[in-house]
């Protein structure tokens, strides 16, 4: 083989090598990002559903006591 063609060769192998390496990293990153954006949804959702319960006891416990407490207004502003 001529000199010409070696070098040919050995850059477009070190070319494909190099585009292969980017392409790898380049999908580990994005898989790790996917996995971080699952992560923060099921956060998010946590929160949410810790929120639904709060307000949930919090009207339960407004209309218990709504029940056992008589609140009148006598028509005297505040």
């Amino acid at each position: 083989m001529s000199r010409a063609a070696k070098l040919t060769l050995a850059g477009t192998s070190l070319m494909a090598a190099s585009i292969l390496v980017f392409v790898h990293y380049s999908q580990q990153s994005e898989k790790k990002a996917m996995h971080a954006g699952v992560l923060r949804d099921m956060e998010q959702q946590r929160v949410k559903r810790e929120r639904q319960a709060d307000f949930d006891m919090q009207r339960d416990m407004e209309e218990r006591y709504k029940q056992v407490q008589t609140v009148s207004d006598n028509g005297k502003g505040a």
